[in-house]
Protein backbone atom coordinates (compact mmCIF):
# COMPACT_ATOMS: atom_id res chain seq x y z
CA UNK A 1 0.00 0.00 0.00
CA UNK A 2 1.52 3.36 -0.99
CA UNK A 3 2.49 5.31 2.22
CA UNK A 4 0.78 8.22 1.30
CA UNK A 5 -2.41 6.70 1.03
CA UNK A 6 -1.82 4.21 4.08
CA UNK A 7 -1.65 8.26 5.71
CA UNK A 8 -4.92 9.31 3.80
CA UNK A 9 -6.48 6.67 5.70
CA UNK A 10 -4.85 7.31 9.06
CA UNK A 11 -6.00 11.01 8.86
CA UNK A 12 -9.53 9.90 7.95
CA UNK A 13 -9.74 7.50 10.96
CA UNK A 14 -8.49 10.21 13.59
CA UNK A 15 -11.09 12.73 11.80
CA UNK A 16 -14.01 10.44 12.87
CA UNK A 17 -12.49 9.51 16.30
CA UNK A 18 -12.53 13.11 17.06
CA UNK A 19 -16.08 13.84 16.14
CA UNK A 20 -17.27 10.79 17.46
CA UNK A 21 -15.62 10.87 20.80
CA UNK A 22 -15.74 14.21 21.56
CA UNK A 23 -11.32 14.15 22.29
CA UNK A 24 -9.64 17.37 21.87
CA UNK A 25 -6.54 15.38 20.54
CA UNK A 26 -6.18 12.42 18.40
CA UNK A 27 -2.79 10.82 16.74
CA UNK A 28 -1.20 8.24 15.40
CA UNK A 29 1.00 6.27 13.28
CA UNK A 30 1.76 3.10 11.30
CA UNK A 31 4.91 1.22 11.22
CA UNK A 32 6.77 1.76 7.57
CA UNK A 33 9.25 -0.92 6.47
CA UNK A 34 10.44 -2.54 9.15
CA UNK A 35 11.28 0.99 10.92
CA UNK A 36 10.25 2.55 14.21
CA UNK A 37 6.55 3.94 14.50
CA UNK A 38 6.61 7.73 14.46
CA UNK A 39 3.43 9.72 15.46
CA UNK A 40 2.29 10.91 11.56
CA UNK A 41 -0.79 12.21 12.24
CA UNK A 42 -1.91 14.96 14.78
CA UNK A 43 -5.77 16.53 15.12
CA UNK A 44 -6.09 18.94 17.41
CA UNK A 45 -2.43 19.37 19.27
CA UNK A 46 -1.13 23.06 19.53
CA UNK A 47 2.38 22.16 19.60
CA UNK A 48 4.69 20.27 17.64
CA UNK A 49 6.02 18.28 20.33
CA UNK A 50 4.25 15.20 19.11
CA UNK A 51 4.58 15.28 15.41
CA UNK A 52 7.48 12.49 14.46
CA UNK A 53 7.80 11.50 17.78
CA UNK A 54 9.30 7.79 17.62
CA UNK A 55 7.92 5.10 19.63
CA UNK A 56 9.86 1.96 20.52
CA UNK A 57 8.00 -0.99 21.68
CA UNK A 58 7.73 -1.15 25.35
CA UNK A 59 8.45 2.63 25.87
CA UNK A 60 5.59 4.93 26.97
CA UNK A 61 1.76 4.00 26.64
CA UNK A 62 2.08 3.54 23.13
CA UNK A 63 4.84 1.37 23.21
CA UNK A 64 3.39 -0.07 26.00
CA UNK A 65 0.28 -0.93 23.18
CA UNK A 66 2.54 -1.78 20.43
CA UNK A 67 4.21 -4.90 22.99
CA UNK A 68 0.84 -5.67 24.31
CA UNK A 69 -1.32 -5.83 21.01
CA UNK A 70 -4.14 -4.51 22.53
CA UNK A 71 -5.46 -0.76 23.78
CA UNK A 72 -3.74 0.75 27.20
CA UNK A 73 -4.93 3.73 28.88
CA UNK A 74 -3.74 5.79 31.82
CA UNK A 75 -6.03 8.41 33.53
CA UNK A 76 -3.04 10.44 34.49
CA UNK A 77 0.04 10.21 32.71
CA UNK A 78 2.65 11.70 34.26
CA UNK A 79 2.31 9.70 37.67
CA UNK A 80 0.97 6.46 35.84
CA UNK A 81 2.77 3.60 37.29
CA UNK A 82 2.20 0.99 34.54
CA UNK A 83 4.39 2.63 31.56
CA UNK A 84 7.52 3.92 31.36
CA UNK A 85 7.60 7.71 31.19
CA UNK A 86 10.55 8.19 28.16
CA UNK A 87 7.57 10.78 26.38
CA UNK A 88 6.86 12.77 29.55
CA UNK A 89 8.86 16.06 27.63
CA UNK A 90 6.48 16.00 24.77
CA UNK A 91 3.23 14.61 26.29
CA UNK A 92 3.54 17.76 29.42
CA UNK A 93 4.68 20.01 26.16
CA UNK A 94 1.11 19.16 24.64
CA UNK A 95 -0.72 19.26 28.18
CA UNK A 96 -2.09 16.08 27.88
CA UNK A 97 -3.16 13.74 30.98
CA UNK A 98 -5.80 11.08 30.06
CA UNK A 99 -4.81 9.16 26.77
CA UNK A 100 -5.91 5.82 25.42
CA UNK A 101 -3.51 3.88 22.96
CA UNK A 102 -5.57 1.37 20.47
CA UNK A 103 -3.40 -0.90 18.13
CA UNK A 104 -4.16 -1.11 14.77
CA UNK A 105 -3.72 -5.20 13.77
CA UNK A 106 -3.81 -6.50 10.66
CA UNK A 107 -3.44 -10.83 10.80
CA UNK A 108 -2.18 -10.77 14.38
CA UNK A 109 0.83 -8.10 13.43
CA UNK A 110 0.27 -4.47 15.02
CA UNK A 111 0.88 -1.94 11.75
CA UNK A 112 -0.02 1.13 14.18
CA UNK A 113 -1.01 2.53 17.00
CA UNK A 114 -3.91 5.31 17.47
CA UNK A 115 -3.97 8.07 20.58
CA UNK A 116 -6.98 9.85 21.62
CA UNK A 117 -6.24 12.25 24.80
CA UNK A 118 -7.65 15.31 27.54
CA UNK A 119 -6.11 17.41 28.82
CA UNK A 120 -7.70 16.22 32.15
CA UNK A 121 -7.03 13.70 34.06
CA UNK A 122 -10.38 11.90 33.83
CA UNK A 123 -11.28 8.55 32.87
CA UNK A 124 -11.90 7.10 29.52
CA UNK A 125 -15.29 6.18 28.97
CA UNK A 126 -16.91 3.80 27.09
CA UNK A 127 -18.31 5.71 24.51
CA UNK A 128 -14.50 7.07 23.83
CA UNK A 129 -13.00 3.68 23.83
CA UNK A 130 -15.34 2.39 21.43
CA UNK A 131 -14.87 5.09 18.75
CA UNK A 132 -11.02 4.80 19.84
CA UNK A 133 -11.75 0.83 18.67
CA UNK A 134 -13.76 1.95 16.32
CA UNK A 135 -11.67 3.81 14.38
CA UNK A 136 -8.68 1.25 14.40
CA UNK A 137 -11.11 -1.29 12.99
CA UNK A 138 -11.11 0.98 9.89
CA UNK A 139 -7.64 1.53 9.11
CA UNK A 140 -7.41 -2.19 9.89
CA UNK A 141 -9.66 -2.88 7.24
CA UNK A 142 -8.47 -0.44 4.59
CA UNK A 143 -4.35 -2.57 5.14
CA UNK A 144 -5.88 -5.76 4.30
CA UNK A 145 -7.75 -5.18 1.80
CA UNK A 146 -4.93 -3.12 0.37
CA UNK A 147 -2.56 -6.42 1.23
CA UNK A 148 -4.64 -8.29 -0.61
CA UNK A 149 -4.31 -6.37 -3.57
CA UNK A 150 -1.03 -6.17 -3.54
CA UNK A 151 -0.79 -10.14 -2.98
CA UNK A 152 -3.18 -10.25 -6.41
CA UNK A 153 -1.07 -8.02 -8.61
CA UNK A 154 0.94 -10.02 -10.38
CA UNK A 155 1.08 -8.46 -13.35
CA UNK A 156 4.69 -8.95 -15.72
CA UNK A 157 6.76 -5.69 -16.01
CA UNK A 158 7.08 -3.94 -18.00
CA UNK A 159 4.16 -1.49 -18.26
CA UNK A 160 1.15 -0.39 -15.66
CA UNK A 161 0.68 -2.90 -12.44
CA UNK A 162 -2.69 -3.95 -11.99
CA UNK A 163 -2.78 -2.20 -8.59
CA UNK A 164 -2.53 1.10 -11.23
CA UNK A 165 -4.91 -0.03 -13.37
CA UNK A 166 -7.52 -1.24 -10.39
CA UNK A 167 -6.67 2.58 -8.81
CA UNK A 168 -7.86 4.15 -12.58
CA UNK A 169 -11.40 1.73 -12.53
CA UNK A 170 -12.12 3.24 -9.23
CA UNK A 171 -11.50 6.88 -10.21
CA UNK A 172 -13.40 6.12 -13.24
CA UNK A 173 -16.28 4.29 -11.12
CA UNK A 174 -16.30 7.57 -8.96
CA UNK A 175 -16.51 10.21 -11.75
CA UNK A 176 -18.69 8.70 -14.13
CA UNK A 177 -21.70 9.51 -11.78
CA UNK A 178 -21.03 13.11 -11.89
CA UNK A 179 -20.31 13.48 -15.72
CA UNK A 180 -23.90 15.35 -16.83
CA UNK A 181 -23.40 14.21 -20.70
CA UNK A 182 -25.44 10.97 -20.82
CA UNK A 183 -23.24 10.06 -23.82
CA UNK A 184 -20.60 10.79 -22.28
CA UNK A 185 -21.00 9.04 -19.46
CA UNK A 186 -22.42 5.70 -20.83
CA UNK A 187 -18.49 6.08 -22.80
CA UNK A 188 -17.14 6.05 -19.63
CA UNK A 189 -18.96 3.09 -18.17
CA UNK A 190 -18.06 0.78 -21.23
CA UNK A 191 -14.27 1.39 -20.61
CA UNK A 192 -15.50 0.89 -16.83
CA UNK A 193 -16.18 -2.17 -18.23
CA UNK A 194 -13.64 -3.45 -20.37
CA UNK A 195 -11.09 -3.20 -17.43
CA UNK A 196 -13.23 -5.05 -15.27
CA UNK A 197 -12.65 -7.72 -17.84
CA UNK A 198 -9.24 -7.04 -19.28
CA UNK A 199 -7.69 -9.16 -16.32
CA UNK A 200 -8.69 -12.53 -18.00
CA UNK A 201 -9.50 -13.66 -14.51
CA UNK A 202 -11.88 -16.96 -14.76
CA UNK A 203 -15.45 -15.99 -13.65
CA UNK A 204 -16.15 -18.15 -11.14
CA UNK A 205 -19.12 -16.64 -10.07
CA UNK A 206 -21.52 -16.07 -12.88
CA UNK A 207 -24.85 -14.84 -12.85
CA UNK A 208 -23.74 -12.15 -10.47
CA UNK A 209 -25.58 -8.80 -11.09
CA UNK A 210 -24.56 -5.81 -9.18
CA UNK A 211 -25.97 -2.48 -9.47
CA UNK A 212 -23.59 0.31 -10.69
CA UNK A 213 -23.83 1.94 -7.09
CA UNK A 214 -23.07 -1.39 -5.94
CA UNK A 215 -19.87 -1.68 -8.18
CA UNK A 216 -18.97 1.99 -7.60
CA UNK A 217 -18.65 0.91 -3.60
CA UNK A 218 -16.56 -2.14 -4.23
CA UNK A 219 -14.32 -0.36 -6.49
CA UNK A 220 -13.72 2.16 -3.90
CA UNK A 221 -13.65 -0.42 -0.94
CA UNK A 222 -11.09 -2.35 -3.40
CA UNK A 223 -8.90 1.12 -3.41
CA UNK A 224 -8.92 0.35 0.53
CA UNK A 225 -11.29 3.47 1.20
CA UNK A 226 -13.38 2.92 4.14
CA UNK A 227 -16.83 3.75 4.53
CA UNK A 228 -16.91 7.34 5.12
CA UNK A 229 -14.20 8.03 2.43
CA UNK A 230 -15.95 5.94 0.00
CA UNK A 231 -18.92 8.00 0.76
CA UNK A 232 -17.15 11.41 0.59
CA UNK A 233 -15.79 10.10 -2.90
CA UNK A 234 -19.13 9.28 -3.80
CA UNK A 235 -21.36 11.46 -2.50
CA UNK A 236 -23.49 9.43 -0.74
CA UNK A 237 -23.86 9.50 3.20
CA UNK A 238 -21.82 6.77 5.08
CA UNK A 239 -25.33 4.43 5.56
CA UNK A 240 -26.09 4.36 2.18
CA UNK A 241 -22.60 3.24 1.47
CA UNK A 242 -22.95 0.74 4.38
CA UNK A 243 -25.98 -0.95 2.74
CA UNK A 244 -24.52 -0.67 -0.76
CA UNK A 245 -21.86 -2.62 0.24
CA UNK A 246 -24.28 -5.16 2.68
CA UNK A 247 -26.42 -5.82 -0.44
CA UNK A 248 -22.99 -6.45 -2.50
CA UNK A 249 -21.77 -9.06 -0.06
CA UNK A 250 -25.13 -10.86 0.27
CA UNK A 251 -25.07 -11.33 -3.98
CA UNK A 252 -21.57 -12.54 -3.79
CA UNK A 253 -21.87 -14.57 -0.84
CA UNK A 254 -19.32 -12.65 1.13
CA UNK A 255 -19.10 -12.07 4.87
CA UNK A 256 -16.24 -9.59 4.96
CA UNK A 257 -14.85 -6.62 2.90
CA UNK A 258 -11.99 -8.23 1.51
CA UNK A 259 -13.83 -11.20 1.11
CA UNK A 260 -16.51 -9.07 -1.11
CA UNK A 261 -13.40 -7.71 -3.43
CA UNK A 262 -11.80 -10.65 -4.09
CA UNK A 263 -15.65 -12.61 -4.91
CA UNK A 264 -16.10 -9.35 -7.43
CA UNK A 265 -12.81 -9.98 -8.95
CA UNK A 266 -13.39 -13.49 -9.27
CA UNK A 267 -16.86 -12.66 -10.66
CA UNK A 268 -15.23 -10.55 -13.46
CA UNK A 269 -17.33 -7.35 -11.34
CA UNK A 270 -14.05 -5.53 -10.94
CA UNK A 271 -10.82 -5.69 -12.75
Amino acid sequence: MPERMETAELRAALLRLRRASGLPVVFGGLLQDGRPMRIGETCGAVTPALHGLAISTGSGLGGKCLALSRPCAVTDYPSARHITHEYDGPVAAEGLRSVIAVPVVVRRKVRGVLYGALRDALPIGERVFDAAVAAARDVEQALAVRDEVGRLDTAPAPGPSWEEVRQAYGELRELAPQVPDPELRERLLAVCGRLETASGTPRDLPGVALTPRETDVLAAVASGATNAAAASRLGLRPETVKGYLRSAMRKLGAHTRLEAVVAARRAGALP
